[in-house]
């Protein structure tokens, strides 16, 4: 007897059997895979969730995703098992485990989305990684926005765009008859070895290169993490004397920290597109760079319109690379583990530059906590418009299947005890109003008067328990909108007169 009339003979046994029938040839559905990987999941989510949630109501949510695939098909909790119905039938009844026992949830669930993939062809097209995700997806329904699982495959990409490529951090490029390093990347095994631009590449392990392969070249500057590279180089200055060094690829996160050039003189301008695990060692670096210069820069400009956030932890450094004292941002929830205070330690590597950060409605997260950390300590004046509001925190682990599940865990503060979460941050000058009002605001504050006053002490004395209501009425005073030209506008009108500046500045 076949298989695909093994699982036919099986459903006919059931129930009302005749209601579906498998596709020929259909594959077995990974009981043992959605165990494991439903069971981890239950057991990491119960004890961090910002609520508190059981076991089995988390399982009947899951369970719920199956309808999603088909509609005819509905799991309920009665009895003490847990129950799968068809149209107008009973497909499966599984024994409900005990109300702490996250691996039975897991189990259980495993068996009756077995069930339901046998009978359906719909689950059977979707395949277990599916039927996997649509649990979840129907499960974090119930959840914030950003609590979420990501397959495999999803995952691995993310992990890269965090994590990096593999690789020496050098870049090449073709300078008269010559192959010269043109970039090195911060905090990579190139620049640990103290390689600097302008070197000039005479071979690589053992082979001389030319410049008609520059990009073959920097196409092998990637590779397993741990390979390595031998290299010739030569100091232009002295041509005749290289030296061979060898370069052990590692993990070099993605540039996140681009420097701009001068929307004035003396003006930093840096664009922070991310935070990854690279951005706080670049900001770092364009910094220095930045001061040790013949001419240093007596203003900067942060730009974070549009930067959706990423690791807290790389915001919170940036803002200590910036602020002589004071809190950072504070994070608190339901697991002891997810209460996080960090307060800067006073490493101000500006020396008390002026700062103007551009914001917008796409800045959010990671971005937002820097954002306020620098404006709520009188650091720095945010210009734009009200940011996204992501202020809660999630939690990240690999779940058997290699997916990752992002559990929120944590609600954020800023230094002066505001939410972040839908409330957003208030720039100190809005362009989001027009230009007109943006010019009346910066004529004013350079007359010492600040018209955005009420509204900002409004929007930092709001407290978690606030309703959307009160909210809305707080943003509504400078709408989110997307950056515009305007934004540098005003920042450096800011630099440029320091009564403007110094008015503007929270207090």
């Amino acid at each position: 007897m076949t298989r695909a009339a093994l699982i036919f003979f099986a459903l006919v046994l059931l129930p009302g059997g005749a209601w579906a029938q498998p596709a020929v040839g259909a594959a077995v559905f990974g009981t043992a895979t959605a165990a494991s990987v439903w069971g981890a999941a239950l057991s990491y989510i119960a004890p961090r969730s910002l609520q508190p949630l059981t076991l089995p109501q988390m399982t009947i949510w899951g369970l719920n995703g199956l309808a999603a695939l088909d509609p005819d098909l509905n799991t309920t909790l009665q009895g003490g098992e847990i129950r799968l119905y068809g149209p107008d039938q009973l497909i499966i009844a599984v024994p409900a485990p005990a109300p702490d026992d996250a691996q039975g949830w897991g189990l259980a669930a495993a068996k009756v989305a077995s069930a339901a993939y046998a009978a359906s062809p719909a689950l059977q097209q979707a395949g277990t990684q599916g039927v996997v995700s649509s649990f979840f997806d129907e499960l974090f329904n119930h959840f914030d926005p950003y609590s979420r699982y990501e397959a495999p495959f999803q995952a691995a990409q993310d992990q890269l765009m965090v994590t990096g490529l593999a690789g020496t951090g050098l870049s090449f490029a073709r300078q008269g008859n010559s192959v010269v390093v043109s970039a090195v990347a911060s905090d990579s095994p190139a620049e640990n070895a103290g390689i600097e631009p302008g070197a000039i590449l005479l071979a690589m392990d053992g082979k001389p290169v030319w410049p008609g392969e520059v990009q073959n070249i920097n196409d092998s500057m990637s590779g397993i993490y741990g390979s390595s590279t031998i290299l010739r180089l030569a100091d232009p200055a002295d041509p005749a004397t290289p030296q061979d060094v060898t370069l052990s690829r590692a993990f070099i996160p993605p540039n996140t920290v681009f420097a701009l050039p001068d929307p004035v003189p003396g003006v930093l301008e840096l664009r922070i597109t991310g935070f990854n695990l690279g951005t706080s060692a670049q900001f770092s670096s364009a910094i220095a760079a930045a001061m040790s210069a013949q001419a240093a820069p007596d203003g900067l400009i942060i730009d974070l319109r549009g930067n959706r956030g990423g690791v807290l932890r790389q915001a919170v450094l940036v803002a200590d690379s910036l602020l002589p004292a004071g809190p950072i941002v504070e994070a608190a929830g339901r697991d002891p583990d997810a209460d996080q205070n960090f307060t800067a330690e006073g490493s101000d590597l500006t020396n008390g530059l002026k700062i103007v950060v551009l914001v917008d409605g796409q800045t959010a997260s990671a971005a937002e906590i820097l954002s306020a950390a620098l404006a709520d300590n009188g650091r720095a004046v945010l210009v734009g418009s009200e940011t996204l509001g992501k202020g809660l925190v999630q939690t990240v682990t690999t779940l058997p299947d290699g997916g990752e599940l992002y559990v929120t865990w944590s609600r954020v503060l800023a230094p002066r005890g505001w939410p972040l979460q839908s409330l957003g941050v208030m720039p100190q000058v809005c362009t989001s109003l027009g230009p007109a009002a943006l010019q009346n605001q910066l004529n004013a504050l350079q007359d010492g008067h600040d018209m955005m006053a009420a509204a900002l002490a409004q929007s930092r004395a709001v407290r978690p328990a606030a309703g959307v209501d009160a909210i809305l009425a707080v943003r509504d005073q400078c709408p989110a909108d997307i950056g515009s030209d305007l934004d540098l506008d005003a920042a450096t009108f800011l630099l440029s007169h320091p009564a403007a500046y110094q008015a503007a500045l929270l207090h």
